[in-house]
């Protein structure tokens, strides 16, 4: 499958991390304590040299000064991506070149024709190129995709994520350039519709942002609505900072025979005359999911959970809602 498999069958896969954030600690932990021992934490680099050194010794690994020395390393196979949006298509696009495989955090990268071009380097230096989305594998998704066929056709879906947060931290989630628009930074909140319900016909979308400085903003509210191919009609909302009062995290799915609500970590099915419970599983141990996932596919060629392709399809979407946001205009797909 690559052209580094013989020599993955005879080691572990030898891994570089850039992040040290949130992110960062859960990928290392599942990649010092995966079943089989299949892979060794090298070296990190961080956002400045007192973060690097201080996770560099918690995992007994190199502290390297820059990620551009990281994916140069000849003692790296893996680079795991877990930093500002705004890096990772550049990030990535120098590690594939260095011969690395690659897993990046949503999204691939800002930019769609970047994302493009990645997919295809990686092809083209048979690497793999793993964009991760765990929201795909968490209890809400894998309940959506177990009872969705209750309520038969699928007509109108809501998915609102609103985290008030006040004061609003002054950090790279809250900053125009490094966060990104708001769903492509958070593109897990398309990205579940696109996986649920499939090929988007058209976008409409509006967002406001409060801010006191040109750079980071207090507060960003988005609100898009999808249209898909098959009728089926979405909305997504999300919001987060100051000017915002009352948290939500919530998914609802309107079909002719019922409904799916999942308010939280609770599920319920509804039905004329009955609601019944739905069990969610518990958010825990999706990085080790995804990492066990992207090892089985390095070593015994097993196929992953979701493809590049499909990241950058959703990132499209992403894409069109901002040129809708910024025009006013509703995007039409099949012109994009």
């Amino acid at each position: 499958m690559y052209n580094s498999e013989a020599a993955l069958e005879k080691a572990k896969v030898r891994v570089g991390l850039v992040g040290t954030g949130y992110a960062a600690k859960f990928r290392s932990e599942a990649l010092l304590h995966n079943e089989g021992m299949r892979s060794q934490l090298i070296a990190a680099v961080g956002h400045t040299a007192e973060t690097t050194e201080t996770f560099a010794k918690k995992y007994e690994i190199k502290a390297l000064s820059s990620w551009q020395d990281l994916v140069k390393h000849e003692d790296i196979d893996l680079i795991v991506i877990s930093t500002i949006n705004r890096d990772h298509g550049m990030i990535a696009r120098a590690a594939l070149t260095n011969g690395k495989h690659v897993i990046v955090e949503y999204p691939l990268s800002l930019d769609v024709v970047e994302a493009e071009e990645l997919i295809a380097l990686a092809k083209a230096q048979q690497k793999l190129l793993h964009v991760e989305h765990l929201e795909l594998l968490g209890g809400l998704h894998q309940a959506l995709k177990q009872n969705l066929a209750k309520i038969g056709e699928v007509f109108y879906v809501r998915y609102s994520t609103i985290n008030p947060q006040n004061p609003a931290p002054r950090k790279w989630t809250y900053n125009h350039e490094l966060f990104g628009f708001p769903l492509m930074g958070a593109l897990s909140r398309l990205h579940r519709l696109t996986d649920l319900f499939g090929k988007v016909f058209s976008v409409n979308c509006h967002q406001r942002y409060w801010e006191v400085e040109p750079e980071y903003y207090q507060t960003c509210l988005c609100t898009s609505q999808l249209c898909f191919n098959s009728g089926l009609l979405a909305q997504v909302v999300y919001g987060k900072g100051e000017s915002i009062w009352q948290s939500e995290r919530k998914f609802e799915v309107h079909g002719e025979k019922g409904g799916l609500i999942f308010d939280g970590d609770t599920g319920i099915f509804i039905q004329p005359g009955e609601t019944t419970p739905i069990e969610v599983a518990p958010r825990r141990g999706l990085f080790a999911k995804d990492t066990s996932m992207v090892l089985d596919h390095l070593f015994d060629g097993t196929p992953l959970y979701v493809t590049p392709e499909e990241s950058l399809y959703t990132l499209h979407v992403a894409d069109a809602a901002q040129r809708a946001a910024q025009t006013g205009l509703t995007m039409f797909m099949e012109d994009i």
